[in-house]
């Protein structure tokens, strides 16, 4: 009997042996995993500037960033600089130098008060850098997370900027950064000329799929900007690349409507919204992927939307009340975007099917605003003037981003 027991512990003390051996070879296989991801991670632009400062020494260096300028440990960029370099001044993009404003409120000069350094606003009466505000500025310094759209102001703002270090003999660096819908995917229409505006600053569709590196190279030559511009590229970054695929975890808000990768995935197409008189979703949890209006049958809309059969899409009748903006405190009655497959969806053309879907349903209550804003984002008055069916803007869709993707293929800085 006493031999037969230490049969019973010999044997569960080998398996207790194997277990634990199949235990640390499956650790092991982990912790490799998660190095390997973690070398596969993404880099920002930021992040290897921080390995190298050498482009900056003994410079009077100016940046221009907000919240989202931030390596990918989460430390501010302002800091990072202010440490580093001899940081000199900053300029605030719209929303502020800290993202706290709100969308067209103006930007003042203020005095930042962790660095003490001026402030200078690039949103408001000045949209463009001065001779005074660059005086003993040596490099202006780009870093500022897009969304890859052509509305964003972000875009304008480093056009202008770049216009100015042209003018002064400056040179520009751009830190670069992912956009997060890809840089694969171009949908929508090219701006036409004679609508350019601070929401449509160069000739590129509403989705354009560069980096804002990338982007900066393209209007620095076709817009004959003709700055000394150097980007500071990323690693690990790739163009199949949505922003969850990256490795990172340093998402801020790049405005206060825009707090997750999703909206910006229908901001493309649903900003279009802003130059109606329909509500926008601002002043919910869900801005631009809630639209509607007090006079909205939901069901009715979103029977009527699903009925197109556009790919990658599903609209559901949902109601909700604004605290700001369009309808504060009213009920409105709409549909909530939700892209069940974005390798098919096309946020641009579900926009506009969005749009000439509700303009039919309720034209007596639909319209457009005064200010031409809807003409400025749309880059065109072709479709306020109903000039093309539906699947006549498809087809214009499909060429003209086609047409726009093989011009900007030549300014990539990245590859799958």
């Amino acid at each position: 009997m006493k031999n037969i027991w230490h049969m019973v512990i010999a044997l569960s003390a080998a398996a207790l042996s194997v277990s634990l051996a199949a235990c640390s070879v499956s650790r092991q296989a982990a912790v490799q995993s998660t190095a390997a991801a973690g070398d596969a991670r993404v880099l920002l632009g930021i992040d290897n500037l921080e390995k190298d400062f050498s482009i900056l020494n003994d410079k009077n260096v100016g940046l221009i960033t907000n919240a989202t300028g931030v390596d990918s440990s989460f430390t501010s960029t302002i800091d990072i600089l202010y440490a580093n370099t001899k940081l000199k001044a900053l300029f605030a993009p719209e929303h502020g130098i800290r993202g706290a404003a709100g969308a067209g409120d103006s930007v003042g000069a203020d005095t930042d008060q962790k660095t003490g350094l001026p402030v200078y606003s690039l949103y408001g009466d000045t949209r463009k850098p001065t001779k005074e505000m660059l005086s003993g500025i040596d490099v202006l310094v780009y870093d500022i997370q897009d969304v890859g759209s052509r509305y964003y102001t972000y875009i304008s703002t480093m056009q202008y900027a770049m216009q100015a270090a042209a003018e002064s003999d400056i040179p520009f660096i751009v830190l670069d950064r992912p956009n997060p819908l890809n840089g694969i995917d171009v949908q929508g229409e090219v701006l036409e000329d004679g609508f350019e505006s601070f929401v449509g600053i160069t000739h590129i569709p509403q989705r354009y799929g560069l980096t804002c590196g990338e982007l900066a190279e393209f209007m620095n030559t076709e817009d004959k900007i003709g700055c000394d511009l150097t980007v500071i590229k990323m690693s690990n970054w790739k163009r199949s690349m949505y922003y969850e695929d990256t490795g990172l975890t340093c998402w801020v808000l790049p405005s206060p409507n825009m707090p997750t990768v999703d909206t910006a995935e229908v901001y493309p197409g649903n900003c279009i919204f802003e130059g109606t008189n329909l509500s926008e979703g601002r002043g919910t949890t869900k801005p631009f992927e809630i639209i509607g209006a007090p006079w909205i049958d939901s069901q009715a809309l979103a029977d009527r939307m699903n009925s197109l059969g556009l790919a990658g899409v599903h609209f559901r009748a949902t109601s909700f009340t604004p605290s700001a903006s369009k309808f504060r405190d009213e009920s409105c009655n709409g549909v909530e975007v939700h892209v069940t497959d974005r390798s098919q969806f096309n946020s641009v053309l579900s926009g506009i099917a969005l749009l000439y879907t509700i303009r039919d349903m309720y034209p007596n209550d639909f319209q457009y605003l005064d200010s031409g804003q809807f003409e400025r984002l749309t880059g065109t008055d072709a479709i306020r003037k109903g000039t093309y069916t539906l699947d006549q803007l498809k087809t214009q869709f499909e060429e003209s981003s086609s047409s726009f993707q093989k011009l900007s293929s030549k300014y990539y800085l990245y590859q799958d």
